[in-house]
């Protein structure tokens, strides 16, 4: 018995030594890639939130003062008794642009998992030349948002653009449309282009949560007799769930801080004007540097809540298990 406790103890010793080397050489290998995202990422976000409690501009940043909570709420007592209230927190151009990055950010989303759903799992099946097809589902998310942008701008262009030619010849719309100058047709033009770019991302990921899953389940499901629609809902969802939920937090976080394919297609338009190029007009285009910082900053915080609320409530797994 002596002895087997003391090889048992000396198993143990020898584990606990290899898992703290273990966990050393993780610590090594990650110390350079926290240093850098630390020099490069860290260090503007603070300089960012604290230049949000100055009145920095952008001719003279070195001589901002610190003002407190002013570009966030600033209140004022006139001597008539009237009361003003200034600040990014009761600007309504600020909260408009938060509602469209909302909209936007969920209408996409959904679409793109329900789409990349779809794709994910005709990729996922049998056939011939699966291989080409897998590639060429890919070639939207692979060219650059500017690329892209340009590329529809073009497309959706009211004089000379495909896309009005097209419904034209088919007879669906009387007359050309302006796609990205129309406020009624602005937001559903650049849902229209981050949903043909963005889908193959959420397909891709959703794909590799479904190959995942032990091909003797459907095989059991099939012998059985369940029909292919019941196995989806109570097989393949659940199984997939994980990945699932993993891909929508990315692509959410992605689409809260749209700014390129916005600011691209439509530069000026107020129903599209999202919180990041509410916050790039302040800080350089209207030399509001300390207001757009303060914009920068509340997007920072809308993002972290937001997904630190959707891991709490989805009970995300970031390890792979179930």
């Amino acid at each position: 018995m002596a002895i087997a406790e003391t090889v048992d103890d000396a198993e143990q010793s020898a584990g606990s030594d290899l898992f703290r080397q273990r966990i050393r050489s993780a610590w090594l290998f990650l110390t350079p890639m926290l240093v850098v995202l630390a020099i490069v990422a860290g260090w503007p976000l603070l300089r960012s939130i604290y230049f949000s409690f100055t009145n920095a501009s952008l001719t003279n940043i070195n001589a901002a003062q610190w003002i407190g909570f002013e570009n966030y709420l600033s209140i004022t007592t006139l001597k008539s008794g009237r009361v003003i209230y200034d600040g990014l927190l009761v600007d309504p151009l600020w909260w408009k642009s938060v509602w469209n990055t909302v909209r936007f950010s969920v209408v996409s989303v959904i679409s793109e998992t329900i789409i990349g759903m779809m794709v994910a799992l005709v990729l996922n099946a049998e056939f011939r030349g699966r291989g080409i097809v897998r590639a060429a589902i890919l070639v939207p998310w692979a060219i650059p948002t500017i690329v892209s942008a340009k590329m529809w701008a073009w497309m959706l262009n009211d004089q000379f653009g495909i896309i009005n030619d097209i419904l034209l010849n088919l007879g669906l719309i009387s007359q050309k449309i302006a796609w990205t100058a129309n406020p009624d047709t602005a937001m559903l033009a650049v849902l229209m282009v981050d949903i043909w770019k963005t889908t193959p991302f959420m397909a891709l990921l959703i794909l590799a949560g479904l190959q995942m899953i032990p091909g003797d389940i459907y095989e059991a499901a099939k012998i059985d007799g369940v029909h292919p629609v019941k196995v989806f809902f109570r097989v393949t969802l659940p199984l997939v769930r994980p990945a699932l939920m993993v891909a929508i937090i990315f692509r959410m976080l992605d689409a809260l801080r749209i700014f390129d394919l916005i600011y691209v297609l439509t530069a000026n338009n107020a129903q599209t004007k999202t919180m990041s190029v509410f916050a790039r007009e302040n800080l350089f285009d209207f030399d509001k540097f300390a207001y757009g910082s303060a914009a920068s900053t509340m997007l920072f915080l809308i993002l972290t809540v937001i997904t630190v609320v959707y891991i709490i409530v989805g009970k995300v797994n970031f390890e792979g298990g179930r």
